[in-house]
C-alpha cells in the first residue's frame, strides 16, 4: 500500500464528491491504520496499570457493561487522528463511547469505531481485546476496515474490492486439513441462551458433513477478536443467537470485520445469511438478526 503524508491527504477539499475514488479510499484507509495502531500501543501500555471500571445502564451482559478509562482514552486519540477527515470528506461519526448523532444517517460516509473492544477481558489481563475502526456508507456496506490487535501488535486490514492483509501483506488462507476439529467461538453468555443444546447439536452435525472431527471452543474475547480467530484458528466458527433483549453487539463490533471477511470471501453474515447492514436507522444493534462468521462452508437460513 502507498504512504501518504497528512498534508498530501489533505491537501484538497471534497466539498462536490459523493462517491469516494480507489485513491480516497486507500487515502483513508492509511490513516485509520495509523489511528488504530497509535491507539494500540496506548492500550497496550496501559494493561495492568490502575484502571477506573465502570459499568454502563441498559446493557444485558458483563461484557457490554464494562467501561474503562482506557475506552475514552483510546477514543480520543483515535479522533484526533482522524478529525481532519470529518471536513475534508464530509464524514459522519458512530463510535461506541459517544452518543449516537444519527450523522451516520444524512452523510455518504461515516466512520465507525470501537476505540476499545473486548474491555472485560482487557481489565482481567488477558487476550482477546482489540481496536477497530471502519468506514461505512450510508447503504450499510463497509468499505474499509481496520483492526489492531494491542497484545500481539498484529494489524489486519481490507479495502471493499482490494482484498485482505495482515501486517501490510496479503492475508491467504491457509488450507483445512481433512478431519481438523472445529473451534467454536462464541461470547460467555452463549451457554445461557435458551437454545443452546438444540443449535450445539446442529452445529455439530453441520461439521461433520464438513468433515470436521471433534470441537475446541473459544469463550473469552471480544466480537473483534473473536472474529479474527476465526481465521486464525481455521476451521472454525463465531455465532450469536438473535434473542428479544436489547444487545447483540453493535455495528461498531462487526462492521471493520465483515469488510476484512468479505475480502477473504469468508461467511459473515446474519443468522439467516443475508449481508450484515452497518446501518439501519432506528439502531446500532444485532439482537434481532444475530450474527454468524466462518472460516468455512456454512448453512444459512433455518430456524435457529
Amino acid at each position: 500500500m502507498a504512504v501518504y503524508s497528512l498534508k498530501t491527504l489533505f491537501s484538497y477539499r471534497l466539498d462536490t464528491i459523493t462517491m469516494l475514488s480507489k485513491d480516497h479510499l486507500h487515502q483513508l484507509c492509511h490513516l485509520a491504520m495509523d489511528a488504530a495502531t497509535t491507539a494500540g500501543r496506548h492500550i497496550k501500555a496501559r494493561k495492568n496499570t490502575t484502571l477506573t471500571v465502570e459499568l454502563k445502564a441498559n446493557q444485558t451482559s458483563l461484557a457490554a457493561q464494562v467501561v474503562s478509562e482506557v475506552d475514552v482514552e483510546s477514543q480520543a486519540i483515535i479522533l484526533d487522528l482522524l478529525k481532519p477527515s470529518f471536513k475534508n470528506f464530509q464524514l459522519g461519526l458512530l463510535t461506541e463511547e459517544l452518543k449516537d448523532d444519527h450523522s451516520r444517517l444524512h452523510k455518504d460516509y461515516f466512520w465507525c469505531i470501537d476505540p476499545l473492544d473486548g474491555t472485560l477481558p482487557f481489565t482481567e489481563g488477558t487476550d482477546g481485546y482489540a481496536v477497530s475502526i471502519a468506514l461505512v456508507n450510508k447503504a450499510g456496506q463497509a468499505l474499509i476496515g481496520v483492526v489492531c490487535n494491542p497484545e500481539t501488535g498484529d494489524l489486519y486490514h481490507a479495502i471493499k474490492g482490494g482484498g485482505a492483509y495482515k501486517n501490510m501483506k496479503p492475508w491467504l488462507l491457509n488450507t483445512i486439513p481433512s478431519s481438523s476439529p472445529l473451534t467454536l467461538i462464541s461470547d460467555r453468555s452463549f451457554v445461557n441462551h435458551p437454545n443452546y443444546t438444540a443449535v450445539m447439536q446442529k452445529i455439530q452435525n453441520h461439521a461433520e458433513v464438513q468433515g470436521l472431527s471433534g470441537m475446541n471452543s473459544i469463550t473469552h474475547g471480544g466480537a473483534v477478536m473473536n472474529a479474527i480467530w476465526v481465521i486464525e484458528t481455521s476451521p472454525a466458527c463465531y455465532i450469536k443467537l438473535p434473542k428479544p433483549q436489547r444487545g447483540g453487539g453493535n455495528s461498531w463490533d462487526f462492521a471493520a470485520t465483515a469488510c476484512i471477511f468479505n475480502e477473504l470471501g469468508l461467511v459473515a453474515t446474519d443468522i439467516k445469511g443475508e449481508a450484515l447492514h452497518f446501518n439501519k436507522p432506528h439502531t446500532t444493534q444485532f439482537n434481532h438478526e444475530g450474527v454468524i462468521y466462518s472460516s468455512f462452508v456454512w448453512l444459512s437460513g433455518g430456524e435457529w
